[in-house]
């Protein structure tokens, strides 16, 4: 009997033609070979199954081989290659770290890296998994890293360049291999299984393709799997089966009993599903995928984003034709949300069947949402009612009363065309309000002040009917007895800003505005914190209503005349020692400590 290999070793590419989906990589690695333009040191990069050990042990095959072909691929017929195939090379040395990470480890490679490869033209070493390495090991590997051998060439690979360290890094070519996309993994399949006899569909291969996630390993090993499952045959339905996969129809079947808010036939397919033992999560998971392939669809240009089986891809495309972007971007909320909450929730398939709910009755919501919105939006379309009225001169005195103005208002109905933007002076007519001059016309009609006037009114008597206030021009000395008298309150109360009002300059602007000039930031917060408090008492006792200040800051060089401050703890004690002495000698026989 002979004995069983899996596909990933069987079919492991020998050459870099062979290597699937990194053309990238093996072009610029044959380059370098027929050039004779090899680095000492590579290191490959890229998630797991993606060929970088493959291609390590196809380069360190190649640049040994005797008869190297005329685009830089090894012959596998010299001693060297042959040697190679069948694992009996003195020349490769393959290193996994994940096991091989202490120090003692990497310098026992050290000392192998110091004797000549006896056959062949390089010694190579490969270090897989290479970010296991501790950072003694790392730092044991620098210097022959950096410096090694003519002969030696080192190639590391790994998964996890991030965790590599920036030295070891600055002395590598770098590659970074790629995520090998779903055709070329169908392609490969689809070649393996001819080789192989094994009847496979195309359906069945994208779908393990989909499954892989760009990681050729992985295929190959669910391929495995199916066809020891099935007896040597693929196709879309075991394929389904096996891994566990809901099949597309039945979240067709959920969307169309959705979009005629069939509850009923929703509930009952999902409980179809639930039988066949498929998790509540599988399924809002799959859901989710199958409206986002669905709004990927909407666009011509993002149709290359959808990755679903090709026969499915036509019925996908028809599909999102006839489903609004609104319902296919709520839904995707709808299911986030659940998806979320999941978890939390006690009662798993009930929390499934609400979401189930809110979907299969969301068309009707997004229906009336949009109905009231659109109603709203017609209702609040009014045309605008001008007042006309007649100019008035601006020529008033302080005293007198302007005149009243009357206002005519003119029907919405009258107005046909659409008005264009008021000017200016328009805007100012139309704040123009109807002012009473004579108390027995108001009397006679009965009409009753406006909220304007009785606050025009209140202003001009100061809320005491048969006063009013005439702003005093701001001069110079009242001025400053009113500043005083406030810096007296301060004092008073012992607030802290009696200095800064002190030390500040008043310079008169004009008859209803002064500047509060002082020498820093400090003095002007201290004035600003009182600002409203003084505000109230400069306007009372200046009896100006439109008094208005600002607090300036304005260095000044000159000397300040000094100011007496109180003294400190310690300040009188010294002073009293001063003047008696005694009081120093009493303190050390008595060996008292004074607290400051």
């Amino acid at each position: 009997m002979e004995k069983f290999i899996v596909s990933a070793r069987k079919y492991r590419p020998q050459t870099f033609d062979t290597v699937v989906g990194q053309e990238h990589i093996t072009t610029t690695l044959k380059n370098a070979i027929r050039n004779n333009q090899l680095a000492h040191a590579f290191l490959f990069c890229g998630p797991r199954g993606v060929g970088k050990t493959t291609c390590a042990r196809i380069l360190a095959k190649t640049i040994n081989c005797e008869n190297q072909t005329a685009d830089g691929e090894a012959c596998n017929t010299c001693h060297s290659c042959t040697s190679f195939n069948d694992g009996a090379s003195m020349n490769i040395h393959e290193l996994d770290a994940a096991s091989n990470n202490s120090v003692e480890d990497i310098r026992s490679l050290v000392e192998q890296v110091r004797f000549a490869p006896q056959a062949g033209k390089y010694k190579v070493y490969i270090i897989d998994e290479v970010h296991m390495l501790s950072s003694s090991a790392f730092n044991a590997f620098l210097k022959t890293l950096e410096e090694p051998p003519p002969y030696a060439i080192f190639i590391l690979a790994t998964t996890e360049k991030h965790k590599i360290l920036p030295t070891i890094l600055s002395r590598c070519q770098i590659f970074d291999f790629k995520r090998i996309t779903t055709n070329d993994t169908v392609g490969h399949l689809q070649a393996i299984c001819e080789k192989e006899a094994v009847k496979a569909d195309t359906a069945a291969l994208q779908v393990i393709a989909q499954k892989s996630e760009g990681c050729m390993r992985d295929a190959l090993s669910i391929m495995d799997k199916i066809v020891s499952f099935t007896g040597g045959e693929l196709n879309y339905n075991n394929t389904l089966e096996h891994l566990n996969i809901l099949d597309a129809d039945y979240y067709f079947k959920l969307l169309d009993a959705m979009q005629t808010q069939d509850l009923a036939g929703a509930m009952l397919l999902f409980d179809q599903i639930n039988r066949k033992g498929f998790e509540g999560d599988l399924v809002i998971n799959g859901f989710a995928e199958f409206i986002r392939n669905l709004l990927v669809c909407k666009d011509d240009k993002a149709s290359v984003l959808l990755d679903v089986v090709e026969s499915f891809r036509e019925k996908y495309v028809a599909r999102a034709k006839e489903i609004s972007t609104s319902f296919l971007i709520s839904a995707l909320n709808i299911l986030n949300e659940t998806e979320l909450n999941y978890k939390a929730a006690r009662n798993k398939r009930l929390h499934v069947e609400l979401a189930l709910i809110r979907l299969c009755y969301l068309s009707q919501a997004l229906d009336i949402s949009g109905e009231g919105s659109k109603k709203k939006r017609l209702d609040s379309v009014k045309p605008v009612a001008f007042r006309q009225v007649k100019q008035i001169s601006p020529a008033t005195t302080r005293d007198t009363q302007p005149a009243r103005v009357p206002v005519q208002t003119v029907p919405a109905s009258t107005h046909t065309a659409p008005a264009s933007k008021p000017t200016p002076t328009q805007q100012a007519e139309k704040l123009i309000i109807q002012t009473e001059t004579k108390k027995p016309a108001a009397a006679a009609t009965g009409s009753k002040l406006s909220a304007l006037d009785k606050i025009r009114n209140q202003y001009k008597g100061n809320g005491l009917p048969g006063q009013s206030v005439v702003n005093q021009p701001l001069e110079a000395t009242s001025l400053r007895e009113a500043w005083n008298g406030y810096i007296t309150i301060l004092k008073n109360n012992r607030n802290p800003a009696a200095q800064p009002f002190e030390l500040a300059e008043l310079r008169i602007q004009d008859e209803n505005s002064f500047n509060v000039v002082t020498s820093n930031n400090i003095e002007q917060k201290f004035i600003e914190q009182e600002r409203n408090n003084l505000f109230a008492f400069l306007q009372e006792k200046l009896s100006n209503k439109l008094l208005q200040f600002v607090v300036l800051i304005e260095e000044n060089n000159a000397p300040r005349e000094k100011i007496e401050l109180p003294l400190s703890s310690k300040e009188q004690f010294q002073k009293l020692v001063e003047q008696y002495p005694l009081i120093k000698d009493l303190r050390e026989k008595l060996q008292m400590d004074l607290d400051y």
